[in-house]
């Protein structure tokens, strides 16, 4: 099926599942055309636990979104988190034949596939293979060597590693859904596209994505990703939390947590109150807004702790590596009242909401533009990005028959650069064929 110029971006979360579909406009801007959302049925902490009722999930979303829409999706980007996943940083390098040469894209490929053959622990793979800077000849701090001279090309590159069978679920429930799976990407990445401007990233900024089931933290410096984690937890244990201290049912704590919630006990007065209506013709139940936020306060802070360490085991405290940005919150999770406040309080570091809208169209939904939906609209770019680049090999393939009568490769020193394919587009080639043979 043709896609015409449409990308969709597919979020499957603990808590929803939003299927949201988009163009690039003559701006650059991303036009949203339709949006659809699910109850998520089958996600736990960002896996996959109960694939029937996760594929009935994801057609209800993509049916509201297509009908929302008026087209058809065919195929989609889909995020991957869950506590599964871990990051590590590796070096490696080739020795080149030919140092006469320039450096081409050859070369880098042939870099970033050698990390991808690192042995992992059984039932791992590598999802992202992510190049941090490079040396050429022992000199270092170079970001992009292509077209320099040198015999021995070495890089620092930030591996992300996911499970083998969680990645194979993902893919199982797209495809018994009916959809073909275009690319899958790290969420806290996807997050970051949508939220953070390109000199937050270069001053040194920490993503921290809070969602129903899991919180992704994406830490970027010198405009480079230098650290990524998944924190197994996330705004339904907070409701688990309220659920149990006030022994009341999952949907009355979810609306308490939301309406009422602060992440500030000192913020409510003793003799604040909320009548809760009693099952069934019980007596109704009174709840204190101060031991509400006593409950909320104690989970959030054991989270933003977790995330502390993250940011510490990056090196935060290393002056060089200093994140001068802060942090940057986004997810439901945000949307907390006064969490901004004690995120500064326990890390010390400044603080803002972050919003999916800098990269929306001006007269997008303001739905659309809440951080609920940062994950979502950053895997559209994605896949709008996975588009662009597609038409621009198409495009250079042509122009190379047209000069060489058929098909030949074009080295970079040749005027006629050919879109390289990302070590990642080659990755989910292979996961396509292994999808394809489990069947």
């Amino acid at each position: 099926m043709e896609q015409g110029n449409y990308s969709v971006g597919l979020d499957i979360g603990t808590t929803k599942i939003v299927a949201i579909i988009g163009k690039e406009n003559e701006y650059g801007k991303i036009e949203v055309l339709g949006v659809g959302r699910s109850k998520s049925l089958g996600v736990h902490r960002g896996v996959v636990n109960n694939i029937t009722q996760t594929i009935k999930s994801i057609q209800q979303a993509v049916e509201q979104a297509e009908v929302d829409s008026g087209l058809k999706i065919g195929s989609v980007v889909v995020g991957i988190a869950g506590q599964h996943i871990r990051s590590l940083q590796h070096s490696d390098y080739i020795t080149r034949i030919n140092s006469e040469e320039v450096i081409n894209e050859e070369d880098l490929d042939k870099l970033c596939d050698q990390v991808y053959k690192l042995i992992m622990l059984p039932g791992e793979e590598i999802i992202h293979v992510l190049p941090q800077e490079y040396k050429v000849d022992g000199q270092a701090e170079i970001k992009e060597p292509m077209g320099m001279y040198g015999g021995r090309l070495e890089a620092n590159f930030h591996v992300v590693v996911g499970q083998v069978s969680s990645i194979k679920n993902i893919g199982r429930c797209i495809k018994s859904a009916g959809l073909d799976l275009g690319n899958i990407t790290l969420e806290p990445l996807a997050s970051s596209d949508a939220v953070l401007s390109q000199e937050e990233k270069e001053a040194g900024v920490a993503l921290l994505d809070i969602g129903g089931g899991t919180t992704d933290l994406a830490i970027f410096k010198d405009g480079i990703i230098r650290h990524t984690a998944v924190i197994p937890f996330g705004g339904n244990v907070i409701t688990e939390d309220i659920k149990e201290g006030c022994s009341i049912i999952e949907k009355q704590a979810e609306l308490l947590k939301m309406k009422f919630g602060s992440a500030w006990p000192g913020e409510n007065k003793d003799n604040e109150i909320v009548s809760i209506p009693g099952l069934r013709g019980r007596e109704p139940k009174e709840i204190t807004l101060k031991n509400l936020s006593k409950i909320i306060h104690a989970r959030v802070v054991e989270i933003v702790e977790q995330v502390y360490v993250e940011i510490k085991n990056y090196g935060h405290d290393d002056q060089k590596k200093k994140l001068i940005a802060g942090i940057v919150l986004t997810g439901g999770g945000s949307q907390l009242k006064h969490l901004k406040q004690l995120v500064e309080y326990i890390t010390g570091m400044d603080t803002r909401i972050g919003f999916p809208n800098e990269h929306l169209a001006g007269d997008s939904d303001e739905e659309i533009a809440s951080p609920l939906y940062a994950t979502a609209v950053g895997l559209l770019m994605n896949a709008i990005k996975n588009i662009d680049k597609k038409e621009s090999v198409e495009e250079h393939n042509e122009l190379e028959d047209e000069v060489y009568g058929e098909h030949t490769e074009m080295t970079a020193a040749s005027g006629v650069k050919k879109e390289r394919k990302s070590v990642f587009d080659k990755w989910s080639e292979k996961l396509k064929d292994f999808l394809d043979n489990a069947e």
